[in-house]
């Protein structure tokens, strides 16, 4: 008997978990006899004789184990466990009734109570120290699992702080993204200019923008960055200060003359020059396409250099509308790599698209691409709608088109409307 008294101790001391003991019962003797075992396995035991003095002690300090009698005056085991189960309590508390009930319908009633085991009277020794040993591996685990759980809420909570964070840093990431296009619409007298930039996400890769040269020219370029996110929003920043329209000292677009006057260089070497800053001054997987035209506005002549872009589209005064360029290489990838730029005349009434990819990969609700016919078709149906208020109207439509599905790409877009050219065609 010593030595299973003392293999009982010992299981006490590598579990820990229950300490504090609740004997519940109205006869005295039976409490210390229950009592007198307990006390020598090491746990502090209380007792109570009744079902409401037992709730009293609960509520002043919860035990980790409750034993009651199912027979007592006033209220009965299984009421008691009821109430015990409806207190608010940090820890599961374990919870045996003590009965010489063995049909299986009044276990299952006290199962129903809240009951989690039970112990037909009189109470041997050894299923005792069984029976707690066991409530004991279920509440180790639970507490294990309260544990992992308030510290997954915490690290949730963590998590939450640092999205909100960076939430609100990608907030005014995107404020700043979109400065980048301070000037969305421009009246140039003969001709206006309208830019579109909106992200699928709070920043993106896109970027369009125009920058003057002289009186009567202008350059426009439409920019796609490989990727979304930061690192792309990036990389659009720093082509921005490569194409300031703010500083012509620090637009790579732009040469200074003996006489101090600035004046385009031909797109395609520019391009090039792009080329070769990417890929010899920044450590960066990405890549990225482009248009960039050099336009007269007083002749009405274009010339335009393609990198991987999306063909631009002209539509003619008469509705008519077709694609121009040839593709090209996106910038960033080979070294050395050539670019070719050809040159086209654009009339009263004409006006020139110059869009990224998130438009014409637009997809609708089956996966189905909206495409260059269906780009096509958008402007033919604006035909008479100008400036801004025609992007605006081609977002409105790419939208229905994907059944007001969120845009899975940036989509941007410059668009360019003659009024005038001396050179009628």
């Amino acid at each position: 008997m010593t030595s299973t008294v003392k293999s009982l101790d010992q299981a006490a001391d590598e579990t820990g978990v229950i300490r504090q003991v609740l004997v519940v019962d109205d006869s005295r003797l039976q409490r210390r006899i229950l009592s007198a075992s307990l006390k020598r396995w090491g746990f502090d035991v209380r007792e109570a004789e009744s079902g409401a003095e037992a709730l009293e002690m609960c509520r002043e300090s919860p035990p980790d184990l409750v034993m009651s009698d199912w027979m007592m005056p006033g209220m009965s085991g299984p009421e008691f466990c009821r109430e015990f189960r409806q207190m608010a309590r940090d820890n599961y508390g374990y919870f045996i009734l003590l009965t010489s009930k063995s049909e299986k319908d009044a276990i299952a009633h006290g199962l129903d109570a809240g009951a989690d085991d039970f112990l037909t009277k009189p109470v041997n020794a050894g299923e005792l120290r069984a029976r707690i040993s066991a409530g004991e591996r279920i509440l180790k685990m639970q507490r294990e699992l309260s544990g992992k759980n308030r510290l997954i809420k915490s690290t949730l909570d963590e998590l939450q702080t640092l999205y909100d964070s960076l939430d609100n840093d990608l907030i005014e990431a995107k404020k700043l993204q979109q400065s980048l296009v301070s000037d969305r619409y421009r009246d140039f007298g003969s001709a206006e200019v309208s830019l579109l930039l909106q992200s699928c996400g709070h920043v993106g890769g896109d970027l369009v923008g125009m920058f003057e040269v002289g009186a009567n020219r202008i350059g426009l370029y439409g920019i796609d960055v490989s990727g979304h996110g930061i690192s792309s929003a990036l990389m659009t920043a720093r082509l921005a200060g490569y194409l300031s329209s703010a500083s012509a000292e620090q637009n790579v677009a732009l040469y200074k003359t003996s006489t101090g006057e600035f004046l385009p260089r031909p797109p395609a070497e520019t391009i090039a020059t792009l080329n070769q800053l990417i890929l010899s001054e920044m450590e960066t997987e990405l890549y990225f396409t482009m248009v960039l035209a050099d336009v007269d506005l007083e002749t009405g002549r274009i010339v335009m250099a393609q990198a991987g872009h999306p063909h631009p589209f002209i539509q003619r005064a008469s509705g008519a509308v077709e694609m121009i360029g040839e593709g090209g290489l996106p910038v960033g990838l080979i070294e050395g790599a050539e670019y070719q730029q050809f040159e086209f005349f654009m009339a009263a009434g004409d006006r020139l698209m110059i869009h990224s990819d998130g438009i014409v990969e637009c997809a609708d609700n089956k996966g189905n691409l909206l495409g260059d016919d269906g780009l096509s078709r958008i402007l033919k149906d604006l035909r008479q709608t100008r400036g801004m208020a025609c992007l605006e109207s081609v977002i409105w439509k790419l939208s229905e088109f994907a059944d007001d599905q969120e845009f899975a790409d940036d989509v941007s877009a410059v668009l360019l409307e003659f009024r005038k050219a001396s050179i009628e065609f």
